[in-house]
């Protein structure tokens, strides 16, 4: 990794930069029709008691299509069956993780919600660790991810629980008691560490249903999903968070290391669920009933499509159009198969009938055509750019404060100045170079695997955010088809981009009735207000809603 903190990203809302009118100018004129963006509350012979949603990470609506159709008997296809698809939906960019369900569950793209990935930078901000905040000069990286947990390397992030990793079920249901303050960022108003929640500017779904009275429930791949709590810090109220990056005992590495100890991993969140529909917290031990909005992710697609082998077989896509590969046959099969086990314990529950699943992804993964990987070295690329700066301004400091690359690049700069700015893209157009292909033999690349470069203001407004703002990016780099930036051989594909294969996901709305599909281009936003809607609450309680004017799903 290059010396500036690098993580991986992308982004952008369209492949060309957005009209010129700010998020700010248009916020009167947003509120001024606010009453008529949002559906009413579902009639009552609509509404469900509980919806349950599902991210199946790293899937595309084609993988959906393609396994429903050669599975006719299987669980996702029985979803298909019993509502609606929306055959053309996308998740906002960055395509990562944390704006990908933020999106879901707030209506926002990250110019609302203020994140942009999991690791990322603010300007306004204090570095982590800091205690005299008088005259301390703000800016610093925002870091939300494993490195958060008390104990990294602990599936429990920590706690200290006896007998894991079975035993992962006992964990705490608060999992913010498991971050490391020391790790988080620094507001100088309070001189006190922001946690993730604290971080998000807009409400959630899980916070509405509980200024409603009803419970929620989410599982998740690290403790710094807390943020799901959203600003008041109470949204989920079981929250299962057992940490991925954790080391398998006696395994090579991490959860995402090897694809069968991800399944495994992943089992543990379908536990709980299962848990949950029973009527418990997620470890079964407390009666609490049925949560009104609960649900988790899925990683096993992700790391599937992902490593270039696992257990002795190749990982991702068949070459041309060959469709999934054995590792990722495999993890398709897994998560059919987990949920059949989930919608047959609605079943056995008599929940069946008022609860509609949700079905959906994060992100998506770039590339499908193992025959377009380029794998370029990110580090290299900026450590050149550095020097250049340093050569040309004697005694400046790094130009780039941040980096987060996996299909796409963004960078925080240390210099804003329109000229820094310039400087950066131009230095990033006009590097050349050797990456590796699926072989890992040396494969050319120009303009530093970049298609299109925004910088400057050019940044903010193809996030359609206001110029300035401290936490949007200063330069976008939106990435050949085929390009993820790593050093070395251990990833054939990566998110956070912008291409069809980060955006386009599947979205599955089960439990509304006869099969319906829908072709029309939908959000994943569209998601949040959606929920709302079949509980019977209004889609407008969302902030984020009223900012975008975001819709609820249509049919």
């Amino acid at each position: 990794m290059p010396s500036a903190p690098v993580r991986a990203a992308s982004s952008s809302k369209e492949n060309s930069v957005p009209s010129t009118r700010t998020r700010a100018a248009a916020l009167a004129v947003i509120a001024a029709a606010t009453a008529a963006v949002a559906a009413p509350p579902a009639s009552a012979g609509d509404r469900s008691a509980h919806v349950l949603l599902i991210s199946v990470d790293g899937l595309h609506q084609s993988d959906l299509a393609r396994y429903t159709a050669t599975h006719p008997g299987s669980a996702l296809t029985a979803l298909l069956s019993h509502g609606t698809e929306y055959t053309h939906a996308r998740t906002p960019v960055p395509s990562d993780s944390f704006p990908g369900l933020l999106a879901q569950v707030t209506g926002g793209t990250p110019a609302t919600t203020g994140v942009y990935y999991d690791a990322s930078y603010n300007r306004a901000l204090l570095p982590p660790g800091t205690t005299s905040c008088a005259g301390a000069r703000p800016g610093t990286a925002v870091n939300y991810t494993e490195d958060l947990d008390r104990a990294k390397d602990a599936i429990d992030a920590g706690q200290g629980l006896p007998g894991l990793p079975d035993n992962v079920l006992a964990m705490t249901g608060a999992p913010q008691t498991l971050l490391d303050p020391a790790g988080l960022p620094v507001d100088p108003r309070t001189c006190t560490p922001i946690y993730p929640h604290q971080y998000l500017k807009v409400n959630t779904v899980f916070e509405v249903a509980r200024q409603a009275g009803l419970r929620t429930a989410w599982a998740d791949k690290h403790p710094a999903y807390e943020i799901l709590d959203g600003p008041s810090g109470t949204g989920v109220q079981d929250l299962f968070t057992p940490e991925i990056n954790s080391l398998v005992p006696g395994g090579p590495g991490d959860w995402t290391a090897d694809n069968a100890a991800t399944q495994r991993y992943d089992s543990y969140k379908v536990r709980a669920v299962l848990n949950e529909i029973g009527g418990y917290d997620h470890s079964g031990t407390h009666r609490v009933g049925t949560p009104a909005v609960f649900g988790l992710n899925f990683q096993s697609v992700s790391t599937a499509q992902k490593l270039p082998r696992s257990g002795g077989r190749p990982g991702g896509y068949l070459p041309g159009d060959g469709g999934p590969g054995p590792v990722l046959s495999s993890a398709l099969d897994f998560v059919d198969q987990q949920v059949a086990a989930i919608t047959t314990e609605l079943k056995q529950r008599h929940l069946d009938r008022s609860t509609t699943i949700i079905l959906s992804a994060k992100h998506g993964q770039s590339p499908t055509d193992p025959a377009a990987l380029t794998r370029i070295d990110d580090g290299a690329l900026l450590d050149g750019l550095n020097a250049t700066w340093r050569a040309v301004r004697p005694g400046a400091a790094d130009l780039v404060a941040q980096a987060t690359d996996d299909d796409a690049m963004l960078l925080w700069l240390t210099d804003r100045s329109p000229a820094a700015a310039t400087f950066a893209k131009n230095y990033l157009l006009t590097r050349s170079g050797l990456g590796n292909d699926i072989s890992g033999a040396p494969k050319p690349f120009v303009h530093s695997g970049l298609d299109q470069v925004y910088s400057g203001d050019d940044a903010a407004r193809y996030f359609h955010a206001r110029p300035g703002d401290p936490r949007v990016p200063d330069l976008v780099g939106i990435a050949h088809y085929g390009v993820v930036y790593t050093g070395g051989t251990k990833k054939i594909a990566e998110h956070g981009g912008a291409a069809p294969d980060d955006r386009d996901v599947p979205l599955v709305i089960s439990g509304t009735g006869r099969p319906h599909t829908i072709a029309a281009p939908v959000g994943t936003t569209q998601i949040a207000p959606t929920i709302l809607h079949l509980l019977g609450l209004r889609p407008d309680a969302l902030q984020a809603v009223r900012i975008e004017c975001t819709q609820i799903l249509p049919g």
